[in-house]
């Protein structure tokens, strides 16, 4: 063979060998940022606890802040408070003329509004319930919310908080309800003039049934629904909208699982 093919050949494998180097280092770049970008997304158990509890407390803080404030629970009629459902025959036979002579319909504002007055007043209170709540949260309750559907924080809530809310509440608005108020006449003693005024007309009309409900245990327990319905509207708006994650842990673990 003569020198020019020996040349050739040199040159092919001068040519091959650099091939190969270069092919390495941009293998090499390849893996390097492929594994950055698995660890820029990938998250660490620390690190769903973290949002996990972020968005937790957001959401808590929001919903007890909308359902406090004056008319919180009064002015929104997706959790305004009305008469129990036993008492629905009162709206329903308003005109009735035995009850309308006894000024009913009055007895029925005065009833709503303080209702709706005293859940607004005890939720105030549900605050450092949630707060014990996520405290006590671990590793595989925060995964399991992270995966679960977009009110399973508020389920978890649920669980976990709905007993102690309704011991704090109940004292709460009970003391609300037995508080006088305008014209020197507690939510109470209104509750019981409109349902004996309604009661007394029931036994002199057919088609009215007696009530019995304790209006205390009612309120306490639409209360906390109300609650929980506004705080499943917070943790929705956090899991699908971006601009509510108000932080980068949040963005981080919302973002990484949407």
């Amino acid at each position: 063979m003569n020198t020019n093919f020996f040349g050739f050949i040199a040159i092919v494998v001068l040519l091959f060998l650099s091939s190969c180097d270069v092919l390495q280092q941009v293998g090499n770049e390849v893996v390097a940022a492929t594994d950055n970008s698995t660890q820029n997304n990938s998250l660490t158990q620390q690190e769903v606890v973290r949002g996990l509890k972020e968005a937790l407390r957001i959401s808590t803080d929001t919903a007890v802040a909308i359902v406090s404030k004056p008319n919180g629970f009064f002015a929104d009629a997706l959790i305004k408070i009305s008469l129990p459902p036993q008492a629905q025959g009162i709206i329903k036979n308003k005109d009735n003329a035995i009850l309308k002579s006894m000024g009913i319909s009055t007895k029925i504002d005065e009833v709503v509004l303080r209702l709706n007055r005293a859940a607004e007043s005890a939720s105030k209170e549900a605050t450092p319930i949630f707060i014990d709540a996520i405290k006590n949260m671990n590793i595989a309750d925060a995964f399991a919310l992270l995966k679960g559907s977009d009110t399973a924080a508020t389920h978890y809530f649920r669980e976990k908080s709905y007993g102690a809310l309704y011991v704090k509440f109940k004292p709460i608005i009970n003391q609300y309800l037995n508080a006088d108020l305008v014209g020197g006449i507690s939510t109470n003693q209104a509750w019981n003039n409109l349902t004996k005024v309604y009661n007394q007309a029931a036994r002199f009309s057919t088609g009215l049934t007696p009530i019995n409900t304790q209006l205390d245990d009612y309120a306490t327990k639409k209360a906390i629904d109300g609650l929980f319905v506004k705080l499943a509207a917070q943790e929705k708006q956090i899991r699908k909208n971006p601009i509510a994650r108000v932080n980068d842990i949040l963005k981080r673990v919302f973002g990484v699982k949407s």
